[in-house]
């Protein structure tokens, strides 16, 4: 089981990026970057690839949307080069609330778009002329939507690879479908490993039974904070607010869907009153509905016993790479968290 880290530069990214070589020699295999509607992820991306030198490096998502897919493709070859292959391209739908509010394009056919966009980059990456005649790209441009002058190019440069590994987020059914089928990589949200098999278990095996063998098994992406000793339940209210942010505030009615998620996993209750305290303004409250459930068995908080057993259920439930936000006093603390779970997912093996 790999060990990844999500960026967080709160304290400021400059600084941030320094601590990655503690926790590259303190045995971190990959940080991914978020996006979002922050600062662009890629040039950060870069940044830390002119910092590191083994630590992997993944986008934690760029949207496929707000590039088109071939400069996806090119950002994606870019990036793997100035990191000498380390680059992961994770990419994902976002929702309506960001693609139509932030970058004013429609929010359509997320499946098909992913669908198209991993096929043209992965023709980028292997240098071939891009050609597509897919439903949502066309590539030349047809004649009759522009100048007619468009040409089927390749890209110019050589990239370092050309399997350039590619994570989809995803936690719809069909999504999950699609990425089980064509991805090398699945990252869900609000992982609970207990609930995995009920809730994506039927989605995973029709995608992997369509999935080319030459793809490798799929990588999975769980996320989980991650605190160890005896005085450290309380860490678990931490993560109440943001997971009120997405349950309650990311989408409206009938179109949220982390709701749905929670849902899913039997919080259908929970998840009604989350959501219309958040969209009345009642953050606190909303934050106060979040189920302890939910809380406890997504996270690796607790004991050093606790965190192990919490370990183990995830890579029983199919965890490959566990993506962690280690909480602590100080940066010192939080190396130590992660040699702490390297060393425990080793002793899992």
């Amino acid at each position: 089981m790999r060990i990844g880290m999500g960026l967080n530069y709160a304290g400021g990214f400059k600084e941030t990026v320094d601590e990655l070589a503690d926790f590259e020699k303190a045995g971190l295999d990959i940080v991914y970057v978020p996006e979002a509607y922050s600062f662009d992820a890629v040039s950060q991306m870069g940044y830390i690839a002119a910092k590191t030198e083994r630590l992997e490096i993944g986008s934690g998502i760029l949207n496929i949307y707000s590039r088109t897919p071939t400069a996806i493709a090119q950002t994606a070859a870019g990036l793997d080069y100035v990191s000498d292959g380390r680059f992961t391209l994770g990419i994902g739908a976002s929702g309506p609330q960001v693609i139509e509010g932030f970058h004013g394009v429609p929010y359509t056919a997320p499946l098909g778009r992913t669908r198209e966009i991993i096929e043209i980059c992965r023709k980028v990456w292997r240098r071939e002329r891009v050609q597509h005649d897919g439903k949502h790209y066309k590539l030349p441009l047809p004649p009759e939507q522009g100048t007619g002058l468009g040409k089927a190019l390749k890209i110019i440069n050589h990239p370092v690879r050309a399997d350039i590994p590619v994570m989809v987020a995803a936690i719809g059914p069909k999504n999950v479908e699609l990425t089980a089928e064509i991805a090398d990589g699945w990252e869900p949200i609000f992982y609970m490993p207990e609930k995995a098999a009920d809730v994506w278990g039927a989605s995973l095996a029709a995608g992997r039974a369509k999935r080319d063998a030459s793809l490798g098994e799929l990588d999975v992406v769980g996320q989980a904070a991650l605190a160890i000793g005896d005085d450290v339940q309380g860490y678990l209210e931490f993560g109440r607010p943001m997971a009120a942010l997405y349950i309650g505030g990311m989408g409206a009615k009938g179109r949220n869907f982390y709701n749905d998620l929670a849902r899913r996993y039997g919080f259908e209750k929970e998840a009604e009153e989350i959501q219309d305290l958040y969209l009345d303004g009642k953050k606190d409250e909303a934050a106060a509905k979040v189920p302890q459930e939910l809380l406890e068995k997504m996270s690796l908080i607790g004991s050093e016993g606790h965190v192990r057993e919490r370990l183990a259920a995830m890579k029983e439930s199919g965890i490959t790479t566990l993506n962690v936000s280690p909480i602590a006093g100080d940066h010192k603390g939080r190396i130590a968290l992660i040699e702490k779970v390297k060393q425990m997912a080793a002793d899992l093996a």
